[in-house]
């Protein structure tokens, strides 16, 4: 069973394409023109064991918003591609991650409903390089929207702006990687309702 989603979004502020494999080794290949957010996308792959390739061209003239915006959309709805119709899924997941003095709980339901919870230290700095950091709960909101996930991230403390972004990216991984693993166990789809 290929688990792939491939997506291509073009608006006039923005070309986007992202292919997802949730059964890969980890292999990433990222370049949006934002530094750190391919960073956080490398972490993504990396930590969720997903082959990502995600190629953006954007407005950057302008700010990084709508590159990172239909960046986070666009990933979102391959993630979901890559899931089909679900079955034999885990489903539910968590991950805690550490990095340094920061902490990341992130918690996910592959439910097919859009949710998303999130909290993170206040009094952060506003910037990582050209990365507004308010963008991080965005990126989440947009992601959550196309995947059609709950997601719940929170980071109870953390001091340094870079860690408490970087260990959020790393938990959701983690989370993500082992919802969507395959559980021998499960035959169907794992709800009540017999669809998600």
């Amino acid at each position: 069973m290929s688990r792939v989603g491939r997506v291509e979004r073009s608006t006039k502020e923005t070309s986007v394409v992202v292919e997802i494999n949730l059964d890969g080794t980890g292999t990433v290949d990222v370049s949006t023109g934002v530094g750190f957010y391919d960073h956080m996308l490398d972490q993504l792959g990396r930590h969720g064991l997903f082959d990502l390739t995600v190629k953006t061209d954007g407005d950057l003239h302008i700010d990084s918003h709508h590159t990172i915006e239909d960046t986070a959309l666009a990933l979102g709805a391959a993630f979901r591609q890559a899931l089909g119709d679900k079955r034999g899924i885990v489903r539910f997941a968590n991950a805690s991650v550490p990095l340094d003095e920061s902490l990341a709980q992130v918690t996910v339901d592959l439910s097919g409903r859009p949710y998303l919870v999130h909290t993170e230290p206040e009094g952060m700095a506003p910037m990582i390089g050209s990365y507004d950091t308010t963008m991080t709960r965005h990126i989440l909101e947009s992601f959550v929207a196309q995947a059609q996930i709950a997601l719940h991230v929170h980071v109870p403390y953390g001091r340094n702006a870079h860690h408490i972004v970087e260990c959020q990216f790393k938990a959701l991984a983690r989370a993500l990687r082992y919802a969507s693993e395959i559980d021998p166990r499960q035959t169907g789809i794992p709800s009540t309702k017999g669809a998600l």
